[in-house]
């Protein structure tokens, strides 16, 4: 892609976000939602390929699908109550409108269904610009809204992490596993949001960090499904032996940084009086932690004796920047001990 286009499409994206972030007005908030999807479907179709072609049309109509209906609930909204103001939101049915509108944008469970397929169609870059970058914009507005229906939100935080762990059970697809993996994740944030916000912001900070690490492995070793996982041990093997640890990390096992959001969310939603909620929700992280360790498996356990029929990997030395990669693998694993004080952060 021409360097001034895709400056131009990434400066798009930024600006769709920013707009989102600072908007006050629900027109102004749509807008840079607007911007952030037209911004990132030229990436997306930029390999002319039917499956990316295809997973850029499902993108668009999932996402236009969203607008509108976040476009519909603000006017009715306006109408019902004289107010165009995101935090003035009152009336419980454009409330429940925008929030399924936002998870549709984000991808929560039940309205999860085109993220899996979508991620399969693209490379690993806009994959990952898809799994971390456009998930900030309506995040942001789910987080101004603070719905009063709080019983949608614990359902759509549950049904997430439920549908996470069950759906990334028999992939072999790498994207597809990571796809169900943000679902899990969103949900978490979800379930923790009406109680403590600023957990539900850490959450999401430190899923950022894990995903993107995860991103640039593979990116690294050119993989996209668990069979090419098991040849990267003879390309980069002390990134090999690294990889297990986000892997664990993004499960949530202790003693590495994703354990911390969910040992906080699971101890703010006990102390809420949820503990039934809380208990589904560990019990559901299980079932995401069986195939990381699969993941795991497959590039430290098992040496393939040959790989893909006549598909010999070249090792030709990588031209990707090994700085975000070193720097986001650190924060994904060593960032635990920190819990003290950032939990003193959070309650101050």
């Amino acid at each position: 892609m021409n360097p001034y286009i895709l400056a131009t499409l990434l400066f798009g994206l930024g600006l769709g976000t920013t707009i989102t972030f600072a908007s006050s007005h629900w027109l102004l908030a749509w807008m840079g939602l607007e911007m952030n999807t037209l911004a990132i479907i030229p990436l997306m179709a930029q390999h002319h390929h039917p499956r990316a072609v295809e997973a850029t049309t499902k993108y668009f109509l999932t996402q236009a699908a969203a607008a509108a209906t976040l476009l519909f609930a603000s006017v009715t909204n306006a109408w019902l109550t004289g107010q165009w103001e995101i935090q003035q939101i009152t009336h419980p049915l454009p409330s429940t409108m925008i929030t399924l509108a936002l998870a549709l944008k984000i991808g929560l469970a039940p309205l999860h269904a085109w993220l899996p397929e979508v991620l399969q169609g693209l490379d690993l870059t806009t994959g990952l610009i898809l799994s971390t970058w456009q998930k900030l914009a309506p995040f942001a507005l789910i987080l101004q809204l603070q719905p009063s229906n709080s019983t949608l939100l614990v359902i759509l935080g549950l049904s997430s992490t439920l549908i996470g762990g069950w759906g990334g059970l028999n992939q072999t697809q790498l994207r597809k596993i990571l796809a169900y993996s943000s679902i899990a994740h969103l949900g978490w944030m979800i379930l923790v949001l009406q109680f403590s916000p600023s957990i539900t912001l850490l959450t999401l900070l430190i899923y950022l960090i894990m995903t993107f690490s995860t991103f640039l492995v593979f990116k690294l070793n050119k993989s996209t499904n668990i069979n090419t996982l098991a040849t990267s041990w003879a390309k980069a093997p002390v990134l090999t032996a690294l990889a297990p640890l986000i892997l664990l990390s993004l499960g949530g096992l202790p003693p590495l940084t994703g354990f911390m959001p969910k040992w906080l969310i699971l101890q703010e939603l006990t102390k809420q009086g949820l503990a039934p909620t809380a208990t589904l929700a560990a019990l559901s992280a299980l079932l995401s932690l069986y195939f990381y360790l699969r993941l795991s498996y497959a590039m430290t356990l098992t040496i393939s004796p040959n790989n893909l029929t006549g598909s010999t990997p070249w090792r030709l030395p990588s031209t990707q920047l090994t700085y975000p990669l070193a720097t986001s693998t650190t924060l994904a694993i060593c960032l635990l001990p920190l819990t003290p004080a950032i939990s003193a952060l959070l309650t101050s």
